[in-house]
């Protein structure tokens, strides 16, 4: 009889841990730039942003194609892709990392936390450790939205900014990232 009982608690505990682990995704998540200028602001959209995060140990996982930023300026667009991003030898940006306070967040229950990451941001083919303090993260139910903002400077990714232009571009520009994740369902 006890170890029926101990099957069963046993049986009982697993199924309930393997319920608390989850997997949220997007495929429609959004990464934007912004940087006041005296000459233009440069205010860049990408709303086809890749990402994965796993509540069992916390991993988040970010992609998305450079091309997929969209200025209000053509010209801006073109340049930022041609001249400052090199698209065509570095078409992808991703980000690889970890909530590092998990246990001060509850995907079982609604709520809005604060979460902080740190990982690996690739951008231009340069890779650089980063770390977030101030993400806002709500459940509700089977999604999480998550929104944070963060400082980045373009020489920290070898993008060279011609001498011509460089007093007129800001040396740290804004990155805002809002994510609407859905359960993620194999």
């Amino acid at each position: 009889m006890k170890q029926i009982t101990l099957s069963i608690l046993t049986l009982l505990f697993f199924t309930l841990s393997l319920n608390a682990q989850k997997t949220f995704y997007t495929k429609s998540g959004y990464i934007g730039f912004f940087s006041s200028t005296p000459l233009e602001n440069i205010d860049a959209r990408n709303h086809q942003v890749v990402s994965f995060l796993k509540t069992a140990d916390g991993s988040l996982n970010f992609g998305l194609l450079v091309k997929s930023f969209k200025f209000k300026n053509a010209l801006m667009e073109e340049h930022f892709n041609e001249n400052y991003a090199e698209s065509d030898k570095y078409p992808k940006a991703k980000f690889k990392g970890k909530i590092v306070n998990l246990s001060d967040i509850d995907f079982n229950n609604n709520g809005t936390y604060i979460a902080k990451v740190e990982g690996n941001l690739t951008f231009h083919g340069v890779t650089n450790s980063i770390k977030i303090d101030n993400i806002n993260l709500t459940v509700n139910g089977d999604k999480l939205t998550g929104k944070a903002s963060f400082k980045a400077k373009p020489e920290d990714y070898n993008i060279e900014i011609p001498s011509v232009v460089r007093g007129k571009i800001a040396k740290e520009i804004t990155v805002n990232v809002e994510i609407e994740y859905s359960l993620y369902k194999k």
